[in-house]
């Protein structure tokens, strides 16, 4: 019988969505990512569901991409699998973005890359005080392409996303809390139960109501997040001629510090 990766569990009026895969710290491989796009799907069907909570089994919630994967697609038919995984992931995070529903993210350890750019789709976000949240993709000479570079700026402002981008350090969540990407943060214990007082307040709200304050929400803030993360992809078919990105993921099999190249 297969693992499922993405538990789900449906409380009354709010889906509970389990990142299943802590042996890899829930890395987002592509068949994580089918399974959390079958659930945003149900959500959009579902007429029930008024809120999403989404969190992580074990130490992460989610510590990024699946760089072994990227390192098995770099290299073939001029990594077009690799851009098209990329271009998957994004068609993800967009869908999610997009529900009709608030979304809430309980990040209970680490959120690097891919898992920040998961969890800049989410409305609220509620972190537990152990948690470490980061770009990261800078480390391992990736650069990204979920999303982040349209939607961090817009949530914590350029500088402070230039400084997470270009340093790719983890922080604690106190800290992003004060920069205005986290709602909270709360003691490890009490994270589930915060998350779900947040969400129980949200479901006895009216659904068409939420539907339409997010709706308005995201078209105030102008050219959709989805428009602007269509120049990742692009971005990233450049660099895989690069050798830094190659070398990066070697070096994370390796577990080794890479050596890149420069310009």
């Amino acid at each position: 019988m297969s693992k499922e990766l993405v538990r789900s569990e449906q409380k009354r009026a709010v889906l509970w969505l389990t990142l299943n895969s802590p042996e890899t710290m829930n890395a987002l491989s592509l068949e994580m990512l089918q399974a959390l796009r079958v659930q945003v799907r149900r959500v959009r069907e579902d007429k029930e569901i008024r809120c999403v909570v989404i969190t992580g089994s074990g130490k992460a919630f989610s510590a990024g991409g699946d760089l072994k994967g990227f390192m098995q697609d770099l290299g073939r038919d001029a990594a077009e699998p690799l851009i098209a995984r990329l271009a998957y992931a994004q068609d993800v995070f967009n869908e999610l973005e997009a529900l009709p529903v608030p979304v809430i993210a309980a990040v209970n350890g680490y959120a690097v890359a891919g898992g920040l750019e998961l969890l800049l789709c989410c409305d609220i976000v509620l972190a537990a005080a152990s948690a470490r949240i980061g770009d990261g993709h800078a480390r391992y000479g990736v650069i990204p392409a979920g999303g982040a570079t349209a939607r961090l700026p817009r949530k914590i402002g350029e500088n402070r996303a230039n400084e997470m981008f270009y340093t790719a350090e983890l922080y604690p969540a106190e800290v992003l809390r004060e920069w205005g990407l986290v709602n909270a943060v709360v003691s490890d214990e009490a994270l589930l139960a915060e998350a779900e007082r947040y969400a129980a307040k949200i479901a006895s709200h009216s659904a068409a109501g939420l539907a339409l304050i997010k709706r308005t929400l995201q078209q105030a803030e102008g050219t959709s997040p989805a428009e602007k993360a269509r120049a990742e992809i692009a971005a990233f078919r450049e660099y895989v001629r690069y050798p830094d990105l190659a070398e990066g993921l070697q070096a994370f099999i390796e577990k080794r510090q890479p050596r890149f190249s420069g310009r």
